[in-house]
């Protein structure tokens, strides 16, 4: 006789927890955009100077590694460290993409590129995220659903940055390969690090992975950076706020990184990436909260909003 009773799902495979667990992620790292303005005028570092810039990033994210690991140890009532070799090996390759060519692709292209274009540029990794989890690392089928569902949701973020301040008018087709092209190779990497993730994630902590990924890319980031000439300089009487921001952003991709790697391991890569166009619209809120940039506020936020929430309701319904 057969049972009735039906397999329970797992927590972190329920729709509701995913939405939940995921939109915390994209506020947080919605929050991220107005804290790294506050950043730069913090440690005094200029809008052309990369190497600060890659500089200032890296140090966060050693903080974030370190933090990450000591939280998830915590959690797990054990030092999270990679024990064998093929551990290490995943650890440097999930930090190969996920923070040192991501990152350095970003800024570089950031130095070259309108905010707008680059805006709308960046949300291309979720598309970037499905293609390679589908198309090369043969994680999920590539449907229709998840096309248009993507399409609807990347229209949220078109809309936004190019009618919330009036940035059409700011707007031009060209396309330098330092400057777009870099962009496309972030979204890229991005995409492949989520990839990694998941597949990384069956034989290992995604926490660990995570912590540990951080520190070294955080390492290499630093160095790099300190190398070129880069320097974080403290404005006066600002120390301790500087830290304390510091100390915040490094919590973001503590806390934001981890659980989105928990939520890879157990979904498909586009039933959590496509949760990243809301990525744009928390920077907006933010941005409008503590930057009193309510310019980008109002019916296009709204509209906006409400089409990202559409392509991940229609990427997130049946079966992936």
């Amino acid at each position: 006789m057969k049972s009735s009773i039906k397999a329970e799902v797992p927590f972190f495979k329920r729709t509701i927890v995913v939405f939940l667990c995921a939109a915390i992620c994209c506020a947080f790292w919605g929050s991220s955009m107005p804290c790294i303005k506050g950043g730069y005028a913090l440690f005094s570092i200029g809008s052309d100077n990369i190497p600060a810039r890659i500089l200032f990033a890296g140090v966060r994210f050693i903080i974030a590694g370190i933090l990450t690991i000591l939280s998830g140890s915590f959690g797990a009532k054990k030092f999270l460290i990679p024990i064998d070799k093929s551990s290490w090996i995943r650890v440097f390759v999930l930090c190969t993409f996920q923070t040192v060519l991501q990152y350095f692709f970003l800024y570089g292209g950031l130095a070259h590129t309108l905010g707008v274009k680059s805006a709308i540029i960046g949300a291309t990794n979720v598309f970037a995220s499905i293609l390679v989890a589908s198309l090369i690392f043969r994680q999920e089928k590539l449907t229709l659903r998840k096309i248009i569902g993507c399409l609807i949701g990347f229209c949220g973020v078109v809309i936004l940055n190019l009618f919330g301040t009036g940035g059409i008018l700011q707007t031009d087709l060209s396309f330098k390969f330092i400057g777009e092209g870099f962009l496309f190779l972030s979204a890229i990497a991005h995409g492949v690090a989520a990839a990694l993730l998941k597949k990384f994630s069956k034989n290992n902590n995604p926490v660990m992975l995570s912590g540990w990924q951080f520190f070294f890319g955080g390492v290499i980031m630093a160095t790099a950076g300190y190398s070129a000439g880069g320097r974080m300089i403290v404005a006066d009487g600002m120390f301790f706020a500087a830290v304390s921001l510091l100390i915040y952003m490094a919590l973001i991709s503590t806390v934001a990184y981890s659980l989105w790697g928990i939520l890879l391991k157990y979904n498909h890569v586009s039933k959590v990436v496509i949760f990243g166009f809301l990525n744009p619209v928390f920077g907006v809120i933010f941005s409008a909260v503590f930057l009193n940039e309510a310019n980008r506020t109002g019916s296009v936020a709204i509209i906006s909003l409400l089409l990202v929430c559409i392509g991940i309701i229609v990427v997130s319904k049946g079966k992936n």
